[in-house]
């Protein structure tokens, strides 16, 4: 008679994310994202006193998902709602979540003020170097020569310019004590994208200032792949345009462990 088989749970829920299901495409590394922001909300015990700042953009619906306070921001004030909420509740933990077109284009006076004022908030950035929600446009970080529907003859930087580099630019302001990017390619990149999204948190639980984690993301639909071609496309040729880097930490922040 065979032994019964022994099995053991290794893999549940956070409870800061909520059970509804989520909306985004399949492959799409929004969902990777949200968890590991809730894994790190649960382990830090900090879920009870956060509150979110949703955008617009795919991830307009983030209140949704996350089991914790939540607000929704017009298309690209949520560095400017989140500071509001900061100033007026600094006891509160207070974390964006945005993409590339919110943050990088309607929203880029906000943040760079957010920057350079040294707000004390989180802000976690998700770039796929396109348009995800509206169809597929071009973006503030599409790749030289990346077709999108607006530019379906790829991106040319002799019209369009040259993508942004918002870690590079944030670091550069006096106010920002950690800014760094990751990717959420492979589980290696994961499991960095996770230990920097505790550190922005830290960040702010330190009151050390403004903090920013940018995540490289896919986008399989409107890049017209599959997920796993999405994932291979992002290491190729999204990491050696947004090089995998600690731009700015501050000299406390540099030793932690977790």
């Amino acid at each position: 008679m065979e032994a019964p088989v022994q099995t053991q749970i290794v893999y549940t829920r956070p409870t800061s994310l909520t059970d509804t299901p989520m909306h985004y495409c399949p492959g799409c590394t929004h969902g990777v994202a949200h968890r590991l922001i809730a894994e790190v909300m649960d382990e830090m015990e900090i879920r009870e006193i956060t509150i979110g700042v949703a955008p617009v953009g795919c991830s307009v619906f983030a209140y949704n998902y996350f089991n914790c306070d939540f607000v929704e921001a017009a298309h690209g004030r949520a560095p400017a709602m989140a500071t509001g909420i900061k100033r007026v509740l600094p006891e509160r933990m207070v974390f964006t979540y945005q993409g590339d077109g919110d943050l990088a284009s309607i929203g880029m006076a906000e943040i760079m003020h957010a920057a350079g004022r040294g707000e004390n908030i989180s802000v976690f950035f998700l770039n796929n170097a396109i348009y995800g929600m509206t169809g597929g446009q071009m973006a503030p970080t599409t790749l030289p020569g990346q077709k999108t529907t607006s530019s379906p003859n790829g991106r040319d930087v002799e019209q369009a310019g040259f993508p942004l580099h918002m870690a590079e630019l944030l670091a550069k302001m006096e106010g920002s004590s950690y800014v760094v990017r990751r990717s959420l390619h492979d589980p290696k990149n994961i499991r960095m994208a996770k230990k920097a999204i505790r550190t922005a948190f830290e960040t702010q639980r330190r009151g050390m200032g403004f903090s920013l984690v940018e995540l490289l993301s896919t986008c399989p639909t409107n890049w017209g792949m599959t997920p796993t071609d999405a994932l291979v496309w992002l290491e190729e040729h999204m990491v050696p345009v947004y090089p995998l880097e600690d731009f700015k930490v501050a000299p406390e922040l540099a030793n932690l462990k977790f």
